[in-house]
């Protein structure tokens, strides 16, 4: 089959079983570049060279469900953040009341079939970081009630009860408080996500939690020492769990050596008096620059692929997906460029001799099922456990 006919056949496939992405950043990007005006950035047309997504390319590129990332900073801290996750929400339901015809609320696994259906793209909401709820697990309940259905447990930094990947260990993975979290998530429904945390508090959380988790976008330890990804001994988990590894795109985090010049690439954005995860004109020109004199590693959609293919040998078919962070990312892979892109990785997985059966599980089938699981076990914990009112300083000191 040549390569035209595996692209044709990705398509087709994508039309009846699309893609559940596990994390997108557009609500961070249209505050960052337009303070969340929908007019100046209107993503009913084509955003290239704005954006990694818009409705167009959302649909080119099959996507049929996505978690849209409420993310803020861990440098926000406090009630701070707080306000700024209930801007994030507020961003994606103004994008849902502004495309009805594209963009369908979703609070359900079928919630997500319905969409399916109507040839809508199911929105569901994922806060990043549990510094988002200020250590408290009403102010979590209340994220669940505006439509929040996952969250990472922490972001780049540590929080005051759990440990990660990507900072100097605090408590040890999670602390009593940070496990009270984990089991309030269950009991409420949102999912357990577990992308950006420490491999402690991995195995902490799959210890304390009796709902399947997700990791919204994390690729293979195996494949790129980076500590962003996951250890095989945490995906040979995922079978008895239930839950999904979705793999992400993040060049840094697929391809060894591009950390190294991501890395050098950053220190040139600070000296010029940028944050490094900022993805604006001036930060990219910026950017660009750089790589005049200091080539950037390239990955493609088979340094993805290969990250699929050792998931599903650590984890099995059941348990991986795919999570882009697209527009949380300055540089994604040749070929999965913006969001349009997934059927390139569908194509050469194809190529690779993935099924189709194999291929539906991936995009749709594994992430629609994680999360009606995890709704049946909230509505078994609601009926035998009470609402927790704990707080940090009583765990956490009693645990001491």
């Amino acid at each position: 089959m040549s390569a035209a006919d595996r692209l044709q056949e990705a398509r087709a496939l994508l039309a009846g079983h699309p893609v559940v992405d596990g994390h997108n950043d557009l609500p961070w990007a249209l505050r960052a570049r337009a303070r969340y005006d929908l007019d100046r950035l209107d993503i009913g047309a084509d955003r290239t060279g704005e954006l990694h997504t818009d409705l167009p390319r959302l649909r080119a590129g099959g996507v049929g469900a996505q978690y849209w990332s409420v993310f803020v900073p861990g440098d926000l801290a406090g009630d701070d953040a707080v306000s700024a996750t209930l801007e994030q929400i507020d961003a994606v339901d103004q994008l849902l009341a502004r495309y009805p015809a594209d963009l369908a609320p979703a609070l359900t696994a079928d919630d997500m079939e319905t969409a399916r259906k109507q040839g809508r793209i199911a929105s569901l909401k994922g806060a990043e970081g549990g510094h988002s709820i200020n250590n408290s697990l009403a102010t979590l309940r209340a994220l669940y009630a505006l439509g929040v259905r996952y969250m990472t447990l922490t972001h780049n930094q540590n929080n005051d009860w759990a440990d990660s990947a990507t900072d100097e260990p605090r408590v040890g993975g999670l602390s009593a408080f940070g496990r009270q979290v984990v089991r309030e998530m269950n009991r409420t429904g949102m999912l357990v996500d577990l992308s950006h945390v420490a491999p402690s508090t991995m195995r902490d959380a799959m210890d304390a939690s009796t709902a399947p988790v997700i990791f919204s976008h994390s690729s293979a330890l195996a494949v790129c020492d980076h500590p962003r990804n996951v250890p095989d001994d945490v995906l040979e988990r995922l079978p008895a769990n239930g839950g999904i590894a979705m793999a992400t795109f993040v060049p840094k985090f697929i391809l060894p050596g591009a950390a190294e010049w991501t890395a050098r690439a950053s220190e040139n954005l600070r000296a010029h008096g940028f944050h490094p995860l900022d993805t604006t004109a001036g930060a990219m020109a910026i950017h660009h620059a750089f790589e005049e004199t200091d080539p950037r590693p390239r990955a493609t959609a088979a340094t993805v692929a290969d990250h699929l293919d050792h998931m599903r040998e650590a984890a099995g078919i059941d348990h991986i997906g795919v999570g882009g962070d697209y527009d949380g990312t300055a540089f994604t892979p040749e070929g999965l460029d913006d969001v349009s892109g997934y059927p390139n990785l569908i194509a050469e997985l194809l190529h690779r001799g993935w099924s189709h059966q194999d291929l539906t599980q991936l995009t749709w089938t594994n992430a629609v099922r994680t999360l009606r699981d995890a709704e049946s076990v909230s509505r078994d914990l609601r009926n035998r456990t009470a609402v927790s009112n704990a707080t940090l300083e009583s765990l956490d000191a009693r645990d001491a």
